[in-house]
C-alpha cells in the first residue's frame, strides 16, 4: 500500500485542553481489555482512555488491524490509528495460542471491563467469552460490540454502517425523492450507535456495580443502537402514525428546513422555525411568504416558501451570506468544510483540537481531535497518540 504522507503539525491550539496526567481525570483506576478493531471498540475505548480509564488494546501480531494500514499517514503511522488509539497501551497477542489464553486469564482479576467486537461466538471459542472470564472474575464487566446482536437470525451477518442504517430505517427517510439516501461523511451506526452506547452501558454497569458487587455482559448492536436514533419520526410511527418518506416531513427536507446553495456553488444551512428565527430571516432574505406561510402545514405551501427561500439565496455568494447572518440570531449558519471547520473561531474558542504527544517521552506532537467532554474540575489526559503494534510486552502489565 502506498503511503499518502500528510505533514504532522506541531504548533498548539492556544485554546485547547491542557495535557493531563491521567491523576485526576474521572475514570482514572478503571482498567480496560480492549480486543476490538477498526472504528466502533477502539473509539468506545478512546473516549475511556481520554477519561483517565488505563486501556490496553489487545492486537493480533498477523492479521493487522486495518486503521493501522489505512491512508492518509502522518509520523510514520495511519492518523486514524494514532487518534483511535492515543493513551493505550499495545499488546501483539496471538490468541490461537493457548499459553496466552492462559496468560491473558491470569491477568482478569486486575480488570474491571472487556471489550470486543469478534461476530458472536468467536470469543467463547478462544476460551475468552463471558461465561469463562466470570468464573474468574465475578466483577468483570463484559461489553460485546456487534452489527445485529448476539441473538436474533442476523447475528452471524457481515455488516457496515450503511448497511445498519439501511436496516435501522434511517436511510429510508433521508435524502432526496429523486436522487436517494445521501452518502454521509461520518459513520453514524458505528460511532453513535455502537461507540457512544457502549460507553453509556460500560458506565452505567460500573455503578450498577458499585452496589451489586457483580459485572454483567452488556450486548450492544449498532443496528439497535443506530434505529432508536430515528427518536422523532419512530415515535410517531410506531405510535400509528405514516411511514416517513424523504423529503415529507419539517426536519428531513419537506420545509424550508434545509440547506440552500449559494450563487457560487456553496451552501447554507436554514433552520429557522421558530416563529421569532422564522421573522427574522423573512426580514433578512426580504420574504413576506416566509412570515405569511413559512408555518402552514399545507404541502403547495411549504414548497412555496421553501422555492421562495431557495431562489433569494441563489442570488448572492456564500460570502455574502456569511456576513448577513453572522450578525442575525436566526439559526442560518454556513456549511463549513472539515478544514474550515477545524480552523474556524469556535473550534479554537472551545479546544475541538489538540496536541498529542507522539509517545510518553517525546516532546513532537500531532494535532488529533479533543476530547469534547468538559468538567469543572477533571480533565481529560492526553499522554501519547497510539502505540506501534506490540510496543507493551507482558512484563508492562
Amino acid at each position: 500500500m502506498t503511503q499518502n504522507t500528510t505533514q504532522s503539525n506541531v504548533a498548539s491550539v492556544s485554546s485547547a485542553p491542557s495535557p493531563s496526567t491521567g491523576s485526576n481525570a474521572p475514570l482514572a483506576g478503571l482498567k480496560v481489555l480492549d480486543f476490538s478493531t477498526l472504528l466502533p471498540g477502539p473509539f468506545a475505548t478512546l473516549m475511556l482512555a481520554d477519561l483517565g480509564a488505563e486501556v490496553i488494546h489487545v492486537e493480533s501480531p498477523t492479521r493487522v488491524d486495518l486503521v493501522r494500514v489505512m491512508p492518509p499517514y502522518a509520523d510514520g503511522q495511519a492518523t486514524a490509528h494514532t487518534y483511535l488509539n492515543r493513551n493505550k497501551k499495545s499488546l501483539a497477542v496471538d490468541l490461537k495460542n493457548p499459553e496466552n489464553i492462559e496468560k491473558i486469564k491470569g491477568l482478569l482479576c486486575d480488570f474491571d471491563i472487556v471489550v470486543e467486537q469478534f461476530r458472536p461466538g468467536v470469543m467463547q471459542r478462544l476460551g475468552l467469552g463471558y461465561e469463562d472470564l466470570k468464573a474468574i472474575n465475578p466483577r468483570l464487566i463484559y461489553c460485546s460490540i456487534t452489527g445485529y446482536g448476539q441473538t436474533g437470525s442476523y447475528k452471524d451477518r457481515a455488516g457496515h454502517d450503511i448497511n445498519y442504517m439501511s436496516l435501522a430505517g434511517i436511510s429510508g427517510h433521508s435524502g432526496r425523492q429523486d436522487s436517494g439516501p445521501p452518502a454521509l461523511g461520518i459513520q453514524v451506526a458505528d460511532v453513535a450507535g455502537g461507540s457512544l452506547h457502549a460507553v453509556i452501558g460500560v458506565l452505567a454497569a460500573v455503578i450498577e456495580r458499585n452496589q451489586s458487587g457483580q459485572g454483567q455482559h452488556i450486548d450492544i448492536s449498532m443496528t439497535d443502537c443506530v434505529f432508536t436514533l430515528n427518536n422523532m419520526a419512530a415515535s410517531a410511527q410506531i405510535a400509528g402514525g405514516e411511514d416517513q418518506a424523504p423529503e415529507a416531513a419539517t426536519l428531513n427536507g419537506g420545509s424550508y428546513y434545509d440547506y440552500f446553495k449559494t450563487s457560487d456553488g456553496r451552501y447554507i444551512s436554514v433552520g429557522s422555525l421558530e416563529p421569532q428565527f422564522m421573522m427574522g430571516l423573512s426580514a433578512a432574505l426580504n420574504l413576506p411568504i416566509l412570515a405569511q406561510k413559512g408555518a402552514s402545514m399545507f404541502a403547495e405551501d411549504r414548497q412555496a416558501v421553501k422555492q421562495a427561500v431557495a431562489e433569494a439565496i441563489a442570488a448572492q455568494p456564500f460570502s455574502h451570506w456569511q456576513q448577513v447572518f453572522a450578525a442575525l440570531d436566526v439559526c442560518v449558519e454556513p456549511v463549513l468544510t472539515l478544514k474550515e471547520a477545524a480552523d474556524s473561531q469556535l473550534a479554537q474558542e472551545r479546544g475541538w483540537v489538540v496536541d498529542v504527544p507522539l509517545t510518553a517521552e517525546q516532546t513532537a506532537s500531532q494535532k488529533q481531535l479533543a476530547c469534547p467532554i468538559k468538567f469543572s474540575r477533571s480533565q481529560a489526559r492526553y499522554d501519547y497518540a497510539g502505540q506501534q503494534l506490540g510496543e507493551t510486552g507482558w512484563e508492562d502489565l
